[in-house]
């Protein structure tokens, strides 16, 4: 009998082991499929934050994987329409994933594979990208978002049938991040931006954007109402009506042998326009000058052609040689208008960049237009 007894025993043990092993896997997969549950309605919620903004994604078919610590959602194709834009545009890409992990339910993770086509609304594809990764991910509640980040590697935008070789965009990375600083989504948020671009070129739009860029610039907006869902040119809209501003807290951009860093403030005029001023440290500004082409510029200005019609009543041929003498000079000149300075252990030149009427100055030399906001 006293043999039987430590038998039975260690059977109840090893009975009550299973049970509670079947238990507690029995409550993790609940677990899952509650979280998962919660994680699709947050998708949901972001999507439907979204269509009110008339940003409208769309899935084409739908999987749900990722147990036992993760839930993973799976969208193949996946498409956006921009229906409040003008004219409305359509972006398709070939898949997007969305992970949340089971103990962080607020945090969704996107990983998009390329390419993405870029279209007018049941029209050909006008523009398409493709990169290494593209990785997305936002943070909290669809009612009260706190962040939301994009990181891409070695992507590159091009023109449908455009020349390969001129490209919109390159870079070897890109990444954007935004977070609300203070306030809410709900009153008076202030909404801070950071941009951090590595190998950047764009030559399609000028030629002195052919050359790589870095680029690190942190950007403050104040004076927004509201975070409410709405496309961002009402966005600026909202700001410029309340007499909001733009905070560049900190830009530092290095091009070759040149690197500036700068801050100020910018608002936005009744035109949607950038205004106002922010102090700009530049060290190797000549190289720059010459790939905006700023020496031909002062040539052909409408007080440099004065001076030389003058020059050449005097003395034929004169006025060609102050042209000359002028685009020669602009850096020493440049150098005389500003503060010196010292930039990184290298001598350099503090001058404002100033925007106004949509075109941007480098002290007296303009460097060409601004993009409208609204």
């Amino acid at each position: 009998m006293e043999e039987v007894r430590p038998a039975r025993r260690r059977r109840w043990r090893y009975i009550t082991l299973v049970v509670l092993i079947a238990a507690a896997f029995g409550g993790w997969t609940w677990l899952w499929r509650y979280a998962a549950h919660e994680a699709q309605a947050a998708i949901d919620g972001w999507r439907a934050r979204e269509a009110k903004a008339g940003r409208i994604f769309n899935c084409g078919s739908q999987s749900v994987s990722g147990y036992p610590f993760r839930i993973e959602v799976e969208c193949l194709p996946a498409s956006a329409e921009f229906r409040r834009e003008q004219p409305p545009f359509e972006v398709r890409t070939g898949r997007v994933l969305v992970a949340v992990q089971i103990y962080e339910p607020t945090l969704l993770v996107s990983e998009i594979s390329g390419p993405l086509t870029i279209a007018d609304i049941d029209h050909t594809p006008i523009i398409v990208a493709d990169w290494k990764l593209g990785q997305s991910s936002v943070r909290g509640l669809p009612s009260s978002p706190e962040r939301v980040s994009f990181v891409l590697d070695e992507p590159v935008i091009k023109l449908v049938n455009g020349d390969p070789r001129w490209p919109l965009l390159r870079a070897d990375h890109i990444e954007v991040h935004g977070r609300i600083a203070e306030g809410s989504a709900a009153e008076n948020p202030v909404i801070q931006i950071a941009l951090q671009l590595v190998q950047g070129s764009a030559p399609a739009f000028h030629p002195a954007a052919g050359s790589p860029v870095d680029a690190d610039i942190t950007a403050v907006m104040r004076g927004l109402g509201d975070f409410s869902p709405k496309p961002w040119n009402e966005r600026f809209r909202e700001l410029q009506r309340r007499g909001g501003r733009i905070d560049i807290t900190q830009a530092r951009v290095r091009q070759g042998d040149t690197i500036a860093v700068g801050s100020g403030s910018l608002s936005i005029d009744p035109n949607g326009q950038l205004a106002g001023e922010l102090d700009v440290t530049v060290a190797g500004i000549e190289p720059f000058l010459q790939s905006i082409g700023a020496p031909q510029m002062v040539q052909r200005s409408q007080n440099m052609d004065k001076l030389a019609g003058m020059l050449d009543r005097l003395s034929p041929g004169l006025g060609d040689v102050a042209r000359e003498q002028a685009g020669a000079n602009l850096t020493a000149g440049l150098s005389m208008l500003g503060r010196p300075a010292e930039l990184e252990g290298r001598q350099a030149v503090t001058l404002p960049l100033r925007l106004k009427n949509g075109v941007a100055y480098l002290g007296p030399i303009p460097l060409g237009p601004t993009p409208a906001l609204f």
